[in-house]
C-alpha cells in the first residue's frame, strides 16, 4: 500500500512545483511588461491628463473689433417738416442706440442727388457701436438750385442749419426726437460727409458758413470737388497747396480706387483725378489718417440698391463684397472716432499696422500722420 501511495505523492509534489514555477514566471513576465511600457504609459497617461483639461478650459474669445457688429440696438426715423418745426433739411434722418446712454453725434451730409436714407446700412453699423447720425435731407428745389449753379453754397449753409439745430438749446430738439432715456453728447461730435457732402463738410469746417456747434472731428468719406481742376465748386476749398486747410480738428479721409473711373466708358467719373481723395489729403495737417478702398468705387457704401443701379448707369462698382466695404468704411469711422474722442487707439493702430489681416477689404494706402 505504501509503495502505491509514492507514485500519487510524487505527482502531487510535481504539480505543486510546476505550479509554483508558474507563478514566478507570470510575476516577472508582467513586471518585465511594466518596466518596459511604463515610459509610454506614463506618456498616455499625461496626455490624457492635458487632453482632459483642454477640454475642461475654455478657449479665449476673440476681441470684438471695430469691423463686428457693435452692441447696441438700433432704430432709426424720419422728421419731417411741419408749420411749428424749425427742422432743417427736411427730412432729417436720424440713426440710434435705443439702450439707454449719452452718445455721440455725427452730423453726416450726403453725396450729391442720393438720398439720406441710402446710407440706411452703413448708419446703422455705426450706430450700433453706440453713435447717434443725424443725417440732413434735401428738397426738390434745393437740388434744381445746385444743379444750375454747379455750386456747393447752398449745401454748406444748409449744413450749418443742420448744426445749429442739434446745438439749440443745449441738444433740447435733437433730445425731444429721441427716446427719453436716450441723449446726445454735444462734448463730441464729428462732422462726416460723403460726395459732395463731403466737400460741404470740409467747406464748413473751414468757415464758409456759421455754426454755434463744435465739431470734435472731420472725416470726408470719398470727398469731391468738381468735375475737374477748372470747374470746381463753389467754394472753391482745393487750392493744390501742401496742408493749406486751416483745420485745427482730426481729419480721417477715405478713399475709393476705382473713384476716378468713368462708367461704361461713355459717363465721366463720379470723382474725377484732381478733384477727389488724394488732393484733399494733401492739404489736411496732421492729425489725419487716410484710407483707400482699393478695389470699390465711389458709390460702393451705399444700400446694395442703389450701388447696382449707379454701377449700370453713373460709375464703376467693385467687384469684392458690398457688404464688406460698408464694414470697412463703418468700421474706420468707429475707430477714428474712438481715438479721438475717447482716447483709444487700439483699433486704429491695428489697421494701420496691419490692414491686410485686419480689415475686411484691402486697403492701400494706409497712413496716419499724428504730428
Amino acid at each position: 500500500m505504501g509503495r502505491r501511495r509514492q507514485p500519487c505523492l510524487n505527482i502531487l509534489v510535481f504539480y505543486v512545483a510546476l505550479a509554483i514555477r508558474l507563478q514566478i514566471c507570470l510575476r516577472m513576465i508582467d513586471s518585465s511588461f511594466l518596466l518596459a511600457f511604463e515610459p509610454i504609459c506614463s506618456s498616455n497617461i499625461l496626455k490624457m491628463a492635458l487632453y482632459t483639461e483642454s477640454l475642461s478650459t475654455p478657449p479665449q474669445a476673440t476681441r470684438a473689433t471695430c469691423f463686428d457688429d457693435g452692441s447696441y440696438t438700433v432704430e432709426k426715423k424720419t422728421i419731417p417738416k411741419s408749420s411749428n418745426s424749425d427742422t432743417p433739411n427736411p427730412p432729417l434722418y436720424i440713426v440710434y442706440p435705443t439702450e439707454k446712454g449719452t452718445f455721440p453725434v455725427i452730423l453726416f451730409l450726403h453725396g450729391f442727388s442720393i438720398p439720406n436714407t441710402c446710407y440706411c446700412d452703413l448708419f446703422e453699423f455705426i450706430a450700433s457701436h453706440g453713435y447717434i447720425i443725424v443725417a440732413p435731407g434735401q428738397t426738390l428745389f434745393e437740388l434744381l438750385k445746385g444743379l444750375c449753379a454747379f455750386s456747393a453754397i447752398g449745401d454748406v449753409d444748409n449744413a450749418a442749419k443742420a448744426a445749429n439745430w442739434i446745438n439749440k438749446n443745449q441738444g433740447e430738439n435733437l433730445r425731444l426726437v429721441l427716446p427719453n432715456d436716450v441723449s446726445p453728447d454735444l462734448e463730441n461730435v464729428a462732422l462726416a460727409g460723403h460726395s459732395k457732402g463731403g466737400k460741404a463738410a470740409f467747406a464748413l469746417a473751414l468757415g464758409h458758413a456759421n455754426t454755434s456747434l463744435k465739431f470734435k472731428a472731420l472725416i470726408g468719406l470719398d470727398p469731391v470737388a468738381g468735375r475737374d481742376t477748372s470747374n470746381r465748386l463753389e467754394p472753391k476749398i482745393l487750392n493744390y497747396i501742401p496742408q493749406n486747410f486751416k483745420i485745427s480738428m482730426p481729419i480721417a479721409l477715405i478713399g475709393t480706387g476705382l473713384g476716378d473711373d468713368g462708367c461704361c466708358g461713355c459717363f465721366p467719373p463720379a470723382a474725377p483725378w484732381g478733384c477727389n481723395h488724394p488732393f484733399f489729403f494733401n492739404e489736411c495737417k496732421p492729425p489725419v489718417c487716410y484710407f483707400v478702398a482699393k478695389d470699390f468705387g465711389h458709390m460702393d457704401m451705399v444700400d446694395e440698391w442703389l450701388i447696382k443701379l449707379s454701377g449700370m448707369f453713373v460709375c464703376k462698382t467693385g467687384k469684392g463684397s458690398y457688404a464688406d466695404m460698408r464694414r470697412a468704411c463703418g468700421g474706420i469711422f468707429v475707430a477714428f472716432l474712438k481715438t479721438y474722442m475717447f482716447d483709444d487707439a487700439e483699433d486704429l493702430t491695428a489697421i494701420v499696422d496691419s490692414p491686410d489681416t485686419f480689415a475686411p477689404i484691402k486697403l492701400d494706402p494706409v497712413l496716419w500722420l499724428r504730428s
